[in-house]
């Protein structure tokens, strides 16, 4: 089943992105290679593609894993939750309906 992570940034979040982007990244590409990535990326804080010092509200990605728990646990082991880039996270099911 779909499942989508929801994140949101602590208020130093930003600061903290960039010492943990990598890794973090490393996490979402394995899931795109594996097939099973939907769609994942930030959430700017300012309608923009680059936010600059305005930093991101958090982040959003949509992807397949077996079971809520699974979901859940993929997204705590997050390296920007280890980090604290990420104030709080949501992780929900989704049904994909379109596109087909």
């Amino acid at each position: 089943m779909w499942y989508v992570i929801y994140s949101r940034d602590a208020e130093d979040g930003l600061a903290r992105r960039p010492g943990v982007r990598e890794a973090h990244l490393e996490r979402v590409r394995e899931l795109q290679d594996q097939g099973r990535l939907l769609v994942a990326g930030p959430r700017p804080a300012i309608d923009a593609p680059d936010p600059g010092p305005a930093g991101f509200h958090g982040s959003l990605i949509v992807a397949r894993f077996d079971s809520l728990d699974d979901a859940r646990a993929w997204a705590d082991a997050d390296p920007y939750v280890a980090a604290g880039v990420y104030a709080d996270v949501e992780v929900t099911p989704f049904i994909r309906v379109l596109p087909k």
